[in-house]
């Protein structure tokens, strides 16, 4: 017998594409994965030389369950610094990576029939930790012509006395979708009459902005920041996926709350990776304009080429790494193998039997016919790529 709560979730559906991906390369396919959301850049030297140093010194003991001081207050001034949000340190918390702080959030404040809005599309774990938590997430789908953003109009639409969080993720993953200053102003405007709603938003991807300034709700909307929790890690612009830090701030009693629920999991985030993200954040930041500049040219390159394929409609994202084209115009059609394209992960199953191009398809996020595309991966790969998925919509009948 196993928990019921396994019944609620699903095993995550760009894991599952990845990992198909890997299991043809190993029966001797040529496989482009364009699935995994990584950057394809090794951590900054000088971050690796704080984590041996912090070897050297012994560092690797249990360090205090919600962060060490040293990182809590790079943390702080972090947040001073870059967002003009200004955290005393009990209200700041680091876990193990940011999917920990979301179940953590989610854990502590989540009972039986608790409504957490999930505008769509949406990262795959928002959905499933909700569930696990016991609440009950509601999807309000965004539209690709608004830029994959939520509207007051659709947030007001979807709020019920059961609303207890919404979730904002910009830039968006799977979109690329970024919120600006106007429309965060104009949601909380919403939520000021819903004073029981909690904010969660998710800043994971704030450094990779290529169009306009990136925003955070706290911070343009100080009304109803002390029920916002603002969440951020080392993982994307810092390279740092596999060191697993992500951190958050907010309302002192959410923080003990779900300090409390760290306490009775995985308790303290790893000594030695704790002193990497105190070099990360406090140290030279000169190479994420660098990586940022990579990251829109392959963007450009990406967008045009998909643009160029029959029955594909992509609009150019503003941040992150990933770009969520329409593939509406091949919905309908037959591959060359008989395979019916009735839906998006038809489409996505298809071009990885035909092509070896493993995406994600749009379902999985919650928004159909799309399917995600990370582009944090070489030139010559994503050249390719392109490549094969123009022939194979070429090929479409």
């Amino acid at each position: 017998m196993f928990a019921a709560a396994l019944n609620r979730i699903e095993t995550s559906a760009s894991a599952v594409m990845t990992q198909r991906a890997r299991a043809m390369r190993a029966a001797g396919r040529d496989v482009l994965a364009l699935s995994m959301g990584q950057p394809d850049f090794d951590t900054p030297e000088h971050v690796k030389d704080a984590a041996k140093a912090a070897m050297d010194r012994g560092e690797t003991g249990y360090p205090p369950l919600a962060g060490t001081e040293v990182l809590k207050r790079a943390v702080q001034e972090k947040f001073r610094r870059e967002n003009n949000l200004d955290y005393a340190l009990d209200q700041i918390l680091v876990s193990n990576g940011g999917k920990q702080v979301i179940f953590n959030a989610f854990a502590a404040t989540l009972n039986p029939g608790d409504e957490v809005i999930v505008p769509a599309p949406y990262w795959v774990s928002y959905p499933d930790i909700v569930k696990y938590a016991g609440g009950t997430p509601v999807f309000v789908p965004t539209e690709f012509q608004n830029g994959f953003r939520l509207t007051p109009e659709a947030l007001r639409g979807a709020l019920t006395p059961r609303t207890r969080w919404l979730v904002i993720n910009s830039p968006n993953n799977p979109s690329g979708g970024c919120y600006r200053p106007a429309d965060l102003t104009a949601l909380a405007a919403v939520l000021a009459d819903y004073p029981e709603v909690r904010v969660l938003t998710d800043d994971i991807y704030e450094h990779l902005v290529f169009d306009g300034a990136f925003a955070t709700i706290a911070a343009v909307a100080p009304a109803i920041a002390d029920r916002v929790l603002t969440m951020n890690g080392v993982s994307k612009a810092y390279a740092m996926t596999g060191w697993r830090i992500g951190y958050c701030a907010g309302p002192v009693d959410l923080i003990k709350a779900m300090t409390k629920i760290q306490s009775q999991s995985t308790s303290n985030p790893t000594s030695i990776s704790q002193w990497a993200a105190v070099e990360a954040l406090n140290g030279p930041q000169d190479f994420i304009a660098a990586n940022n500049a990579m990251f829109k040219r392959r963007r450009d390159m990406v967008v045009k080429m998909l643009n160029a394929a029959e029955g594909i409609d992509c609009i150019t994202p503003e941040g992150a790494f990933y770009v969520y084209p329409s593939c509406a115009g091949c919905i309908g059609k037959t591959a060359p193998d008989g395979m019916q394209i009735d839906t998006d992960e038809a489409f996505a199953t298809a071009l990885l039997e035909a092509e070896g191009v493993a995406v994600v398809h749009g379902a999985a996020f919650g928004l159909s016919p799309f399917f995600r595309i990370s582009y944090a991966t070489s030139d010559e790969n994503l050249t390719e790529a392109c490549t094969r998925i123009q022939r194979f919509c070429a090929s479409l009948v």
